[in-house]
């Protein structure tokens, strides 16, 4: 099986799409990222990670129904696929394999 490369930024999304699951759309990604990672994201940014992200099949979208407080305009609401899920486990398998190969004297404090 070909393993999922997503970068950091890609990664980070796709976990958000995942934590905000069937209400994950632009906007609240958006605010969302902020939120956990205390880092100012564009918009525009957000955006065409999402659309990345749909075109490498790690998520899918479909049009919400039109709302009054976006002057009738419609969300595009996103959800992770089964290859994102894939994509997230191995990352995560990665990361958690990386870390338990670190010497423990690496993260300790110098002179302290």
């Amino acid at each position: 099986m070909k393993r999922a490369f997503l970068g950091e930024f890609e990664e980070v999304v796709l976990l958000t799409v995942a934590i905000l699951d069937e209400g994950a759309y632009g906007v609240n990604i958006t605010q969302e990222i902020e939120q956990k990672t205390g880092r100012a994201v564009g918009f525009s940014t957000v955006h065409t990670t999402l659309q990345r992200l749909e075109e490498k099949g790690f998520l899918s979208s479909q049009m919400g129904g039109a709302t009054a407080e976006r002057g009738g305009r419609r969300k595009r609401f996103f959800t992770v696929t089964s290859a994102g899920r894939r994509a997230l486990q191995e990352v995560k398998q990665v990361r958690t394999e990386l870390w338990n190969a670190l010497p423990p004297q690496t993260l300790q404090l110098m002179g302290g």
